[in-house]
């Protein structure tokens, strides 16, 4: 007899049951919103990896990949090969993800730079107040410090 499905089920049959008792009992508790969030760090950590496979690429308006790209192209790509879609713009990027406070942002989330017309450039963040990006034409991919403070995180789901 297996002892871990059936004190639980005993217990559940005699009432109700804390869940603290099934979480002593059994060991495990799943706890909502807690399992996509989990999925959701790993996509975005391995397209971290992926934006950083690719440095030194160098930048071409319109690009996503695999070997030229432009701030969105990149992330569009990252995510991609990571299993999410993005959309193309920075802009529309910015609409698909959810905020994050500058507090909670972790590595992987999106950083949209802002100006008075607009969501214009995006990268990924690394951690550290870093990000990797397509910066401008004559550039390539590489890892930068953020300049602005005109910046907003989202977060891939």
């Amino acid at each position: 007899m297996n002892v871990r499905m059936h004190v639980p089920n005993l217990l559940a049959r005699a009432g109700t049951v804390s869940v603290l008792a099934l979480v002593t009992i059994s060991g495990t508790i799943v706890v909502p919103g807690t399992a996509p969030d989990a999925g959701a760090a790993s996509v975005s950590a391995r397209a971290l990896r992926i934006a950083a496979s690719k440095k030194g690429s160098p930048y071409q308006y319109g690009a996503q990949g695999p070997h030229r790209f432009d701030c969105s192209g990149l992330t569009l790509y990252s995510f991609k090969h990571a299993g999410r879609m993005l959309p193309r713009s920075a802009a529309a990027q910015y609409h698909r993800t959810r905020r994050v406070r500058a507090s909670a942002r972790r590595s992987g989330d999106l950083v949209f730079f802002h100006s008075h017309r607009g969501v214009y450039h995006v990268g990924i963040y690394a951690g550290s107040g870093r990000i990797w990006h397509a910066p401008k034409t004559g550039a390539v991919v590489r890892l930068e410090r953020i300049w602005s403070h005109a910046v907003s995180y989202g977060r891939v789901r």
